[in-house]
């Protein structure tokens, strides 16, 4: 079966590998792609199929560890010492894991306090050196390609060319699964390396002929961090969404170009309208994604509602982190008392409300 075989592998005829390239896989892909059985009509779209792609059931729970395989492959076949990266969570965990499968050294700069428990977790547990610094995300990419070279350490993130490339793969397995390109296809948007990936993998698709029409990219960024959409650097961008709070996007012309030229567009959405995705994936449909993934979902409720995504639509959102990610998140946005009630069946059944 093909989905034994390394993501690399499965699509190598469209990714820049050789022979000579060493494949480093944790089993990364052949994600999951769900259909909708309730979101859609609760927001007022009952003949939409809508899907989601569930790119938080990667090896280190988020969508990086598709980019990160062939990354860290070609900085092998270069002759790395080692990797540094930038991050805002996910792509520190990534790049440390399969640094960690390589035997390479990895480097991770956070800016501190902004990075969700269950990343950091990941980065120590696999052995990266992480150093958070006084500032936010944009300052640390900075440092980092800053001294990259002078350290001979490979930079893994999304402006390392092979991320992207990677990253891409994610289309073709939607257009597999689908029989088809979605009508539109929604995301989220940090650093805007993914929507600009997956246009390229759609877009491949679409000139070799396989598909009979590419869909339109709706990206989204948070108020707090909606770069894109002001049209200019956000010095200190704010949202709770934490894996997309980036003022100033490394791959900000290409995702321009990707919304344009297919017609779609990118937006922004407030941090309460990812909350209220976030928990009507959670309540609706048993999909525990990170708060930054259901900008993606909130993005299309907004577009919904103004006319611009039609409701018999075929929809693919993508979900690019897990819940388990963020577990502060879930428990600050939820209202739940979590007082011990006395062990007897009486007390248990009155707190049930039965």
């Amino acid at each position: 079966m093909h989905s034994q075989l390394a993501l690399i592998e499965r699509y190598r005829e469209y990714l820049p590998i050789t022979d000579a390239t060493p494949i480093i896989s944790l089993g990364e892909g052949n994600t999951p792609l769900v259909k909708a059985v309730n979101l859609h009509r609760l927001i007022g779209a009952s003949g939409m199929k809508l899907y989601f792609k569930l790119e938080g059931l990667n090896p280190t729970g988020s969508f990086k560890d598709r980019g990160m395989t062939l990354a860290i492959s070609k900085a092998v076949e270069a002759g790395a010492r080692g990797v540094i990266c930038a991050s805002t969570g996910n792509t520190s965990a990534s790049a440390a894991a399969f640094a960690a499968k390589a035997g390479l050294k990895c480097y991770v700069i956070l800016p501190a306090g902004h990075v969700a428990l269950g990343k950091l977790a990941q980065a120590i547990l696999y052995g990266a050196k992480v150093i958070p610094i006084e500032g936010n995300f944009d300052r640390a990419l900075e440092l980092v390609r800053e001294i990259a070279d002078d350290c001979q350490v490979t930079i893994v993130n999304s402006i390392n060319p092979y991320r992207l490339e990677g990253q891409k793969t994610g289309a073709f397995e939607i257009i597999e699964a689908l029989g088809q390109a979605p009508e539109y296809f929604c995301i989220p948007v940090g650093n805007a390396g993914n929507i600009s990936a997956y246009r390229r993998g759609f877009k491949q698709w679409w000139q070799s002929g396989k598909i009979a029409k590419a869909p339109m990219m709706f990206g989204f960024e948070a108020e707090g961090a909606a770069a894109i959409v002001q049209g200019k650097p956000i010095a200190n961008p704010e949202t709770f969404a934490t894996a997309i709070r980036i003022g100033n996007p490394a791959s900000w012309q290409e995702a321009e170009l990707a919304a344009n030229e297919s017609g779609g567009l990118i937006d922004s959405v407030t941090d309460d309208e990812i909350l209220h995705a976030y928990k009507l994936l959670a309540e609706s449909e048993g999909i525990f994604c990170e708060p930054s993934s259901a900008a993606s979902v909130a993005g299309l409720i907004k577009q919904l509602k103004a006319g611009s995504v039609l409701p018999d639509a075929l929809v693919t959102c993508v979900l690019t982190g897990n819940g388990l990610k963020d577990p502060d998140s879930a428990l600050k946005s939820s209202q739940v008392d979590l007082t011990p009630v006395k062990a007897e069946a009486k007390q248990l059944v009155k707190a049930m409300g039965l």
